[in-house]
C-alpha cells in the first residue's frame, strides 16, 4: 500500500474499506468512494440504533443541515455555497424555515 494511502490523503468523505482496479485506467489500484447502497444502508442502521422513528436518508440530512444552519443564522447565500447550488431558489427549496427565526426589525429595539 503506498504510503499516502496509509495517511489516509484521499479525496472521498466516505472512502471504501479496501482498494480495487480502477475501471477507467486498467491496472490501477484505488481507493474508490463507499457504494451508495452501502452508504445508504449505514445511515438506516443508525437512525434505527439512535431510536429515531421516521425514515432517515441522506436527503433528509441535507435538508435538515440547511435548515440548522439557518436556525442558527447563517446567510442564505452561505447555504447555497454550501450546499453547492448555483441558484439561490434551489436552496428555498431545502429550508424549512418555522418563522422561530424571523428577521427583526431595528426599530423593534427602540
Amino acid at each position: 500500500m503506498r504510503r499516502s494511502l496509509l495517511r489516509g490523503e484521499w479525496f472521498w468523505v466516505f472512502p471504501a474499506s479496501g482498494l480495487a482496479e480502477d475501471p477507467r485506467a486498467p491496472g490501477t489500484i484505488r481507493r474508490h468512494h463507499v457504494a451508495s447502497k452501502v452508504y445508504g444502508r449505514a445511515v438506516t442502521a443508525a437512525a434505527r440504533a439512535a431510536e429515531i422513528p421516521k425514515r432517515v436518508t441522506s436527503h433528509v440530512l441535507r435538508h435538515s443541515f440547511a435548515t440548522h444552519l439557518m436556525r442558527n443564522g447563517t446567510d442564505a447565500c452561505q447555504v447555497q455555497e454550501l450546499l453547492g447550488h448555483s441558484n439561490l431558489e434551489t436552496t428555498r427549496i431545502y429550508l424549512h424555515v418555522d418563522g422561530s427565526n424571523q428577521p427583526k426589525s431595528p426599530l423593534d429595539a427602540l
